[in-house]
C-alpha cells in the first residue's frame, strides 16, 4: 500500500482569502527592540509579514493567522502574541 501525505493548502494561501478575522491571537510588533533583520517575514508560512518604508517589519492583519511563528523566531523578541482584541 503506497501513502500519499498531501496537504489540504498550500503556504501562502491566505493571500487569496481574508483569514485575521478568526484568530485567537496576533502579533505586536516593538520597532524599538527591532533590529531590521527579516527573520520574521522569513519564517512567516503564509508571507504576510511585509518589509515598511522604513526598514521595519509588519504583518497584514487581514490575512494573518496567529500562527505565532514570527514571535517564536524572532531573535530580539520584538513580537509578543497578544490576544485578539486586548
Amino acid at each position: 500500500m503506497k501513502l500519499v501525505i498531501k496537504a489540504v493548502v498550500k503556504p501562502g494561501s491566505t493571500r487569496v482569502n481574508k483569514t485575521g478575522t478568526w484568530r485567537s491571537f496576533m502579533p505586536e510588533f516593538d520597532h524599538k527592540l527591532c533590529s531590521k533583520c527579516g527573520i520574521c517575514a522569513m519564517y512567516c508560512p503564509e508571507g504576510i509579514v511585509i518589509k515598511l518604508e522604513n526598514g521595519f517589519y509588519e504583518p497584514d492583519y487581514d490575512y494573518c493567522k496567529g500562527c505565532g511563528i514570527c514571535a517564536n523566531e524572532c531573535p530580539r523578541k520584538a513580537i509578543v502574541m497578544k490576544l485578539e482584541g486586548k
